[in-house]
């Protein structure tokens, strides 16, 4: 009920047809990140914990979480950013990412591409969100879902004209 607020209750196919008609619309290339990339882009340089350091009592500086959220999205932007100038890349929402669901990276891709070889019918969701604990707000944490589930603590980011083309 807030356009400041995070995008939240997409799916993973919706988020797909969003990507696909912004593209069309203007002819540039917009898609899910992929696992790597979000992970990369999170990370921002870091190889802590979080990507502020290791310290989870800084959290509420950076990140919504269970422990200041209220029980709800707020706008974006109102927490500190990771060294990169992103914000809300932990807490707040959820985010999708376009590789499908693997229990580990075993076989990845090594360039940073998504993996695309279903194995469990299931999707990539990074970040945490506002009902979490600070332990899922690491850099690394990462869940899954169904490409149908629009639950209200998951949302998505879009990446704009690099990778693959739709």
């Amino acid at each position: 009920n807030n356009p400041q607020n995070p995008v939240e209750q997409v799916s993973w196919n919706d988020a797909q047809a969003f990507c696909r008609k912004l593209s069309q619309i203007t002819g540039k290339t917009y898609r899910l990140p992929t696992e790597a990339e979000w992970e990369y882009a999170c990370r921002a340089g870091t190889t802590t914990r979080f990507y502020f350091g290791d310290d989870a009592n800084q959290l509420g500086d950076y990140a919504w979480y269970d422990g200041n959220s209220q029980d709800k999205t707020h706008p974006v932007g109102q927490k500190k950013p990771n060294a990169w100038g992103l914000y809300d890349m932990i807490g707040n929402v959820c985010e999708w990412c376009e590789d499908n669901w693997h229990d580990s990276y075993e076989n990845a891709p090594r360039d940073g591409s998504a993996w695309l070889i279903k194995d469990k019918g299931l999707q990539i969701a990074r970040s945490s969100c506002w009902r979490r604990s600070p332990y899922n707000c690491r850099s690394a944490c990462r869940d899954r879902t169904g490409p149908h589930a629009n639950f209200d603590n998951l949302g998505f980011r879009v990446v704009c004209g690099a990778g693959r083309t739709l």
